[in-house]
C-alpha cells in the first residue's frame, strides 16, 4: 500500500510542479478548457503513472480514474478560481488531488484511519502544543505589545512579521522536540543579523525596544511549550 500510495504521490508532484511550466499555468488561465496544456498537463500525469507502476494493468483502472480526476479538478479550478483567493484555491487542489489518491489507494489496498492512536493522549498534547506556539502565542503577543506598538495606528500590514513568529516557535518547538539546543541559539543569532541590522540603520529605539521585547518573549514561550510538552509526554506514557 504504502509503495503504491508514494508512487501516486510521486507521480503529482512531478507533474504539478517539475514538469509544468509556468507558461503552461498562464495559458490554461487565459483558454482554460481550450487550452493545448490543459491536456498536455493530464497526459503528463498519465504518463508518469503509468512509468511508476510499470505498466502493470493491474492499476491501470486506478490510474485513468486519477488522471480524470486530474483533469477535472484541475479544469473546476482554472472556471471558479477568484486571483485574491488564489492561495486558498492553491492548498484546496492540492488537497483533492491527495484525495483523489487516498481514494484510489484504498480501492486497491483498504485501510482504515486509526482514531485511537490519532487522538491519543500524547497526540492530543502535541496538537495542543502545536496551537500554543502558534495560534495562542500570536494573539497573546499581540495583547500584551498592543500599547507597545509604534506603528499601532497604522492599518495596512502584510502580516509577515507573524507568521515569522510562528514559523520561528515551530522551529524552536521541533529543536527541543529533538533535542537540538544548539538549533535555538542558530536560529536568535540568524534573527539578529538580518532583523536587527536593519533596526539599527532606521534608528528606532521605540521600533527596536517593541522587536526586541517581542522576540524575547516570542522564544521564551516556544521554548517554555517544548519543555512542558517533553514533560507532560513523559508522565502520560510512564502512566500508560
Amino acid at each position: 500500500m504504502m509503495i503504491l500510495a508514494l508512487k501516486f504521490v510521486l507521480a503529482h508532484l512531478a507533474g504539478d510542479f517539475l514538469l509544468q511550466p509556468d507558461s503552461w499555468v498562464a495559458h490554461k488561465r487565459k483558454y482554460k478548457i481550450k487550452s493545448k496544456f490543459l491536456y498536455f498537463h493530464t497526459l503528463v500525469h498519465l504518463l508518469l503513472l503509468l512509468i511508476l507502476t510499470g505498466f502493470d494493468p493491474k492499476y491501470f483502472i486506478g490510474i485513468l480514474v486519477l488522471s480524470f480526476a486530474h483533469f477535472a479538478i484541475d479544469t473546476a479550478k482554472l472556471y471558479t478560481e477568484k486571483k485574491k483567493f488564489s492561495k486558498l484555491y492553491f492548498f484546496g487542489d492540492q488537497f483533492l488531488h491527495l484525495l483523489a489518491i487516498a481514494m484510489v489507494v484504498n480501492y486497491y489496498y483498504p485501510f482504515r484511519i486509526n482514531f485511537e492512536v490519532l487522538f491519543s493522549p500524547v497526540n492530543l498534547l502535541l496538537y495542543s502544543a502545536l496551537i500554543m506556539v502558534t495560534t495562542v502565542t500570536s494573539v497573546l503577543l499581540k495583547v500584551l505589545l498592543k500599547n507597545l506598538n509604534p506603528n499601532k495606528n497604522n492599518k495596512k500590514t502584510n502580516y509577515a512579521g507573524k507568521y515569522i513568529g510562528i514559523l520561528e516557535r515551530l522551529f524552536i518547538f521541533l529543536f527541543i522536540v529533538i533535542n537540538f539546543w544548539e538549533g535555538i541559539g542558530f536560529l536568535l543569532a540568524a534573527k539578529s543579523i538580518f532583523r536587527f541590522g536593519d533596526l539599527k540603520e532606521n534608528k528606532d529605539i521605540r521600533l527596536t525596544e517593541y522587536i526586541l521585547i517581542g522576540t524575547l518573549l516570542s522564544f521564551g514561550i516556544g521554548i517554555l511549550t517544548g519543555m512542558a510538552y517533553l514533560e507532560l509526554s513523559e508522565i502520560i506514557s510512564s502512566a500508560n
